[in-house]
């Protein structure tokens, strides 16, 4: 397992910090073209930073985001994320317009674009091949789930085999791939979500982020868990679970995120009481006694 931060640090060649931004997309399961309401368990203002604005420029996003993080940290470069809803979700030229703007800003070192496996042209797919050749370039891909019935529930729109024929193309064209999987979503016992590893693993995947369920109020899920109670894992429990789903990845494998926060007064479930900080370190010890039982 690499943690994610030293994995991007050796592609870049030094440290990096990465700027989300919300360009103003949308996700063709919100506008109509596959369905409304968008994905069951979403709510893209639970997690955008305050300097995401899609009013703003990506230009004045991104330079807020800067003043941001130097609060913190001195002397960084950055890493351009365009995180909200689908970042490849319009016109190619408008894409294409708002990742070079990105790449003009100064200290701006290379983007990242979160989006669905159904919503990369050909085209798009190889303008970013030919961009990967002057900058850094990843793409992370929303699989959330390789059981067709649970994608089915949840509203997503698309297949498995739709992200598994996306990844594949993409890293062909030697564009790093990240994936992201929620752990945890309804009818999927600790069996089903370790059977998914194993076929999540065997995806030509440079990262993989996770992070548990959570039924943010005002979702369709949380509805559903109002009217419906299942049983949400422990903190302990479901740290076990993504230690074990780890363990089926190639050890070369950059790990994102294990773990996921929303303010307080959005989350239904589960109510843990834990920071994320207190989340990764149980993990790194019970990863730490599985390399140890298998030596």
């Amino acid at each position: 397992m690499i943690e994610y931060g030293r994995w991007l640090q050796e592609q870049l060649g030094h440290k990096c910090q990465k700027i989300a931004i919300d360009a103003g997309f949308t996700c063709p399961n919100r506008d109509g073209h596959l369905g409304t309401g968008g994905c069951t368990f979403c709510s893209n203002a639970a997690f955008n930073p305050r300097y995401c604005n899609p009013l703003k420029s990506v230009t004045t996003q991104l330079e807020e985001g800067k003043v941001f993080f130097n609060k913190k940290f001195n002397k960084l470069k950055y890493i351009a994320y365009f995180q909200a809803y689908t970042g490849t979700y319009a016109d190619d030229k408008q894409c294409i317009h708002l990742y070079e703007e990105a790449l003009s800003v100064k200290d701006i070192c290379g983007i990242i674009i979160a989006t669905r496996p159904d919503c990369m042209s050909p085209q798009l797919l190889d303008y970013l091949a030919q961009l990967r050749k002057r900058t850094f370039v990843m793409i992370e891909y929303g699989v959330e789930s390789a059981n067709d019935q649970t994608l089915l529930r949840i509203n997503r729109g698309h297949d498995f085999s739709t992200s598994q024929r996306k990844i594949c193309e993409t890293a062909a064209l030697g564009i790093p791939v990240g994936a992201h999987i929620i752990l945890g979503l309804p009818d999927e016992d600790r069996k089903e979500v370790l059977r998914q590893a194993r076929l999540i693993a065997q995806l030509p995947l440079s990262a993989i982020k996770l992070h548990q369920l959570q039924i943010i109020r005002g979702t369709a899920l949380a509805k559903e868990y109002e009217q419906n109670p299942w049983p949400m894992p422990s903190a302990q429990e479901y740290v076990r679970l993504a230690a074990d789903y780890l363990s089926l990845f190639p050890q070369d494998m950059a790990v994102d995120r294990i773990v996921s926060s929303i303010p307080p007064d959005m989350l239904v479930a589960p109510r843990w009481g834990l920071k994320n900080h207190e989340i990764t370190e149980m993990l790194r010890e019970i990863w730490t006694e599985l390399t140890n039982n298998s030596k």
